[in-house]
């Protein structure tokens, strides 16, 4: 069972950083309802379509240490496409993280994510490539909540959209460059295969992997795999994802968590 008395600490310090992206977005409801759900479900299917999205990710692990202790995680993901006139488009992502985290570590901000995509408009049924630099920054409220270092590397998404098919995978590796010299040194890769179908509907199904590898610690891996099914939904004029699923640990070091749930909701702002 999840203690809920502990739930809301780290989500309530992501509260103020939820609201002013909120703000920013601005909600832009009008006219955007109309918008065909299965299309809209495609498209959040690409990390580098051209949909305006707001995801905000609720993670819960749990079986961490030897005292199975569970860890709250709230992600907020804006997502920013750009057209750079008729053949390119420029996706910004960014990853704000809100931890709360076991072994005493406490709650508040972890480091901030921005990965820079540029991706040419795929040929009909075509390969669907974006590449670009990552920066991974030291925002953590607190030292145990982050690596104290600036990172930095490439980061790359293939993917192919057949039918109701979507297909590939994300990955990027970084590199601390600066930052606090009595912290250690970062390099970091992700790697992100994923699979989902789009049932009509608005409705989706699927899965992916997110490995995580620290080359320079003894225990390289966290492989958690997770299952999905998300629902295009309006709520008045705007639409909207909700969805959610189970995870599961496949490999990780040692204290890691075993298993988990995700749920997200995502507002959309189609053109």
């Amino acid at each position: 069972m999840i203690p809920i008395s502990r739930a809301p600490r780290g989500f309530l310090a992501g509260a103020p950083i939820a609201l002013a992206v909120l703000a920013a977005f601005g909600f832009a409801p009008a006219l955007r309802a109309q918008t065909d759900a299965d299309e809209l479900a495609k498209q959040l299917s690409n990390p580098v379509s051209s949909l305006i999205s707001l995801p905000f990710q609720f993670n819960w692990d749990t079986g961490l240490g030897p005292q199975n202790e569970d860890k709250y995680l709230l992600n907020v993901q804006p997502v920013i496409p750009i057209a750079l006139g008729e053949k390119w488009n420029l996706i910004e992502r960014a990853i704000i993280p809100v931890v709360d985290a076991p072994y005493g570590a406490g709650s508040g901000l972890s480091d901030v994510t921005f990965q820079t995509f540029f991706s040419p408009n795929p040929k009909p049924g075509g390969l669907i490539v974006g590449f670009g630099p990552v920066l991974i920054t030291p925002t953590a409220s607190k030292d145990a909540l982050g690596t104290g270092k600036w990172s930095a590397g490439p980061t790359v998404v293939v993917l192919k959209q057949q039918g109701s098919w979507t297909y590939g995978m994300l990955a990027f590796n970084a590199w601390s460059f600066a930052g606090d010299d009595d912290r250690a040194d970062v390099n970091q890769g992700f790697f992100q295969p994923f699979l989902s179908r789009g049932l009509g509907k608005g409705l989706t199904v699927g899965g992916n992997l997110e490995a995580s590898a620290q080359w320079d610690a003894d225990d390289v891996w966290t492989v958690p795999m997770n299952v999905f099914v998300t629902k295009v939904i309006r709520m008045g004029s705007q639409m909207a994802s909700v969805g959610g699923g189970p995870r599961v640990y496949l490999e990780k070091p040692e204290g890691g968590p075993d298993w988990g749930l995700r749920f997200v909701f995502t507002l959309l702002f189609p053109k």
